[in-house]
């Protein structure tokens, strides 16, 4: 497929990792925000649009999910990236010189370790790609910023340490969206996710989770989140193996539904290779 792919963040970005991994034909967009990406597909000045949401180490990114359920959009295909950390200063600095770090928290989150060891201070920024800009524009060997390799090729960065990541498993999870569905693809593990709010009756959750238990459906994630701020009411965001279509996920599906005051499927797609 051409066309363009929206992402969050600036060129060099892990999304961006993330839009050549997955639609390496397809023209990839910078966009500050989340809630632009989405915009961007919703008008159509974007034809998908690549989500984060969620790593490995540091958890689920909790903006996306709030948004997704009112996005407008749909799901058509995740993609799991290995993220790799790499320490990115101007060309020619080396490691003992490098004093301080740029990165968004959610990355220093990854990298403890290794910042420990240095020593090094850090400082917040709101994008990590952005950082590698900044610290090509500083031109101080004493300034560094953590990013992906990409970046540093991109903004004519040495890497200085590459790989630092705490965690040898640290990888993203990203979602493709599209305007439109597309149930019609089969692969030989399709997911499937929804949100859902259970009726207001003893047991409810557990009732309308019983159908998938009972129909041998494997539920890989299970979120609640609060709805308009309050207490009582809560809602719920699931990933299953399988298609809606398949007997025993519609027999699960429509087990959960009667036990449930609202329901929407999300999305139907591939699994991405490196879920297993």
């Amino acid at each position: 497929m051409t066309g363009k792919i929206a992402f969050q963040g600036e060129p060099g970005a892990y999304s961006h990792q993330a839009c050549r991994q997955s639609r390496p034909q397809m023209e990839a967009v910078p966009c500050a925000t989340f809630e632009e990406v989405i915009d961007q597909v919703r008008s159509g000045a974007c034809d998908l649009g690549m989500l984060a949401v969620e790593n490995s180490t540091y958890g689920r990114v909790a903006d996306v999910h709030s948004l997704l359920p009112h996005s407008g959009l749909h799901i058509v295909d995740e993609a799991f990236v290995r993220v790799h950390i790499s320490l990115l200063a101007v060309r020619g600095a080396r490691l003992d010189q490098v004093r301080r770090v740029r990165c968004m928290s959610i990355l220093q989150g990854q990298a403890r370790g290794f910042i420990k060891t240095h020593g090094l201070a850090t400082m917040n920024w709101h994008d990590n790609a952005a950082a590698a800009r900044e610290v090509a524009r500083l031109g101080d060997p004493t300034e560094a910023a953590l990013a992906s390799a990409l970046a540093g090729e991109i903004y004519g960065l040495d890497v200085l340490a590459d790989q630092i990541e705490d965690q040898a498993n640290n990888t993203t999870r990203f979602l493709v969206m599209a305007r439109q569905p597309d149930y019609s693809r089969r692969a030989p593990v399709m997911m499937t996710t929804f949100i859902f709010r259970v009726r207001n009756i003893p047991a409810a959750l557990y009732k309308a989770l019983g159908g998938f238990a009972t129909n041998g459906v494997n539920m890989t994630k299970l979120e609640s989140y609060m709805v308009g701020g309050s207490f009582t009411a809560t809602e719920f965001y699931a990933d299953i193996e399988g298609h809606p279509e398949d007997e025993n996920v519609k027999r699960a599906l429509e087990e959960l539904a009667y036990f449930s005051s609202a329901f929407e499927i999300l999305g139907v797609y591939p699994a991405d290779r490196p879920r297993d």
